[in-house]
């Protein structure tokens, strides 16, 4: 990932649905969920959902699958993945030990 990409990635989220919708899928994990769905969830209208769900695929951090005639929405995990190793690549002056509480505190855990 390269600086505009992160950027593009950072300016998405910098609108609070985009976020809540990215938060959601993520919560949601590998089911995804529809754009009906999702506007339902966070009680947002579809025109609008649709805006946000496209902003959200140009930059990475969302992919839809078709499943006949609606949209399946998923958080992009490899998108999320490049976004966060452009974040920590440089962590901590090259002393990645100083950032394990970091990496420990977004790690899955079930």
């Amino acid at each position: 990932m390269d600086m505009n990409d992160a950027l593009n990635a950072f300016s998405a989220l910098s609108q609070k649905t985009r976020l809540d919708v990215f938060r959601l899928l993520i919560n949601v994990g590998p089911e995804g969920m529809s754009a009906g769905d999702i506007a339902e969830v966070l009680d947002v209208r579809q025109n609008t959902m649709s805006a946000n769900l496209s902003v959200l695929l140009q930059a990475g951090l969302v992919r839809n699958e078709r499943e006949g005639r609606s949209i399946r929405y998923f958080a992009d995990l490899d998108g999320t993945r490049e976004l966060l190793t452009f974040l920590m690549a440089d962590c901590c002056g090259g002393h990645p030990e100083l950032c394990a509480q970091a990496i420990e505190a977004i790690a899955c855990r079930k």
